[in-house]
Order: C-alpha cells, then structure tokens, then sequence
C-alpha cells in the first residue's frame, strides 16, 4: 500500500521538472527555450523589459558598452525580484556627439526610430502587451520620451513604458567628485559591479574629465554641440574617485527601483484601458464634446 509520503515522492518524480521549470524560468529572453516562451509571458504578466543602451567611448578605463553593461545588469535584477523578460542587448540609440571617438556606432535618426518601433512590434507580436524600455544612456533621454508619446500616432494594442532613472535611497555613500557624469565616479563604481574585469582604474586619471565650459549662450537657448563643448575627450568626471561601496549602493538600488517599475507595470490596468479609449475616439475628432 502506497504511503502519504511515496505518493509525494512520485508526485514530485512525475511532475517536479515542469514545477522547477515553472519556477526558475530564465529572466533573458535568449535563454528562453521556444516551448518556455509562452509560459514565461504568463508569468511575466506581458511585461517585458527593453534594456536600453550604446556604444560609444567612456574616457580612458572603461568599455564601450559600459551604458548597455550597467543597464541590462540593473535590468536582469530587478527581473529576478518581479518576474519579467529581458530583451538581448540593444544599443541603437543616439549618441551623434561621439562619432569622433573610436568605436562609437551612430546610426541614423530614421534607422533608430524604425528600428525601435519595429522592435516592440514584434515584442507585442510575442505577446509583450507591457513593454518597459529602461535608460541606461544619456543620449537617449530625449529620444524616448518622444518614442514613447509617437506611439499615439496610430492604435497599438500594447503599451510602451520608458523609465529614465529612478532616486537612490537614503545612505548612498559620499561622493569625491565634483563634477560625475560620463565615465565618472558612480559609473565607473557601476561598472566595478557589473563587469570589474573591463575597468581599468589604472587609465583614469590620464585624461581630463573636467568641463571645459567652452559656449557662452543665454539660459534656456539649446545647441546640438553643447556636449563636445564641455566634455571633448568624452569623460566628464574622476573616474578614480570610483569605490565598489558606491557601486554596490547604486546597482543594488536600481535593480529594486526598476523591480518596482516592474510590479507597478504589471498592475497597472489603467494606461491600457485609457489608450484604446483614446485610439477609438481619436478616430472621430467631432465627436468628442466640447
């Protein structure tokens, strides 16, 4: 006679692996099996995250993917703490203010554009219905906003959400610098995180990452070269001023800030219900009431 504790044991047995699979699902949508996929948009809740970076030169001692780096990190880790699949690296965004340095690849502002529509199409077409495109590049902080807001121009059935970047909890370390942006010291920390065997701390401090503040134009008149003005070599910061307390703090806070983006996406039952709202009455202009 089968006892309560051999008829668990064949239950597991029978069913185990598809429970483990169920429960350990890949977060990267490449280690995806085809079989799995549907079931991971399940658990997902349809949302699925675009982590969103470039390649482009990052002063003297870090990679030229450091934006894709640190972003898809932040973004594989906030999957694992609110389930969602994560895009394959994504790097074709703007980033025109450094084509003079090597190994920077800017494609056309058409190409961009199609590129990125035609890549959350086929994201919704896979059932992507949520789609987060996470900012890990400052180039792009105009570019998807204005992405996001084009996808009024005709009806979708999915909804595209852009997160900028997220406030660090209390307690972040101090900082030594004064001036931190590019190549500086949080992202040279953040890179310390993520891939610490591609920075060379050794190569920091043999460039200038100081602004060279070189325009004198009035308060709210904006210029395309704005940034070759200040930050020529493409380094804005003290690389060297980097710690892997910082960088922890800071990587550790994203991934929380973008799995709070997550979980917010998956409740959110709102933007989809008022976008087909607008997509039906914008059909029929006269008859919306004035």
């Amino acid at each position: 006679m089968a006892t309560p504790a051999r008829i668990a044991t064949a239950i597991c047995f029978l069913f185990g692996a598809s429970l483990a699979t169920a429960q350990t699902l890949p977060v990267k949508w490449e280690e995806l099996t085809s079989g799995d996929f549907a079931a991971a948009v399940k658990q997902a809740g349809g949302v699925c995250v675009l982590p969103f970076g470039i390649l482009e030169k990052h002063g003297p001692h870090l990679p030229l993917g450091t934006d894709l780096i640190n972003v898809r990190y932040s973004a594989l880790h906030g999957a694992e703490q609110e389930y969602a699949i994560v895009f394959p690296e994504y790097y074709f965004g703007q980033i025109f203010e450094a084509k003079h340095e090597p190994g920077t690849i800017a494609y056309s502002p058409r190409l961009q554009l199609e590129l990125l529509q035609e890549t959350t199409d086929e994201m919704a077409r896979n059932g992507c219905k949520k789609i987060l495109i996470v900012n890990g590049h400052g180039g792009n902080n105009n570019l998807l906003p204005y992405f996001a807001q084009s996808q009024m121009a005709s009806p979708h059935d999915y909804v595209v959400y852009v997160y900028l970047r997220g406030a660090y909890p209390p307690g972040r370390p101090a900082m030594k610098s004064k001036v931190d942006s590019h190549a500086g010291e949080s992202e040279t920390a953040h890179t310390m995180i993520s891939r610490p065997d591609l920075v060379h701390m050794d190569r920091a401090a043999s460039e200038s990452g100081a602004d060279r503040n070189r325009l004198d134009l009035p308060t709210g008149v904006y210029t395309g070269i704005w940034w070759y003005a200040k930050f020529p070599d493409h380094y804005a910061g003290e690389g060297s001023a980097a710690t892997r307390e910082l960088g922890e703090f800071d990587m550790k806070a994203a991934a929380a800030n973008i799995a709070t983006a997550i979980r917010a996406i998956k409740a959110d039952q709102v933007s989809p219900r008022l976008q087909d709202e607008f997509f039906g009455r914008s059909k029929q202009p006269l008859e919306t009431k004035q």
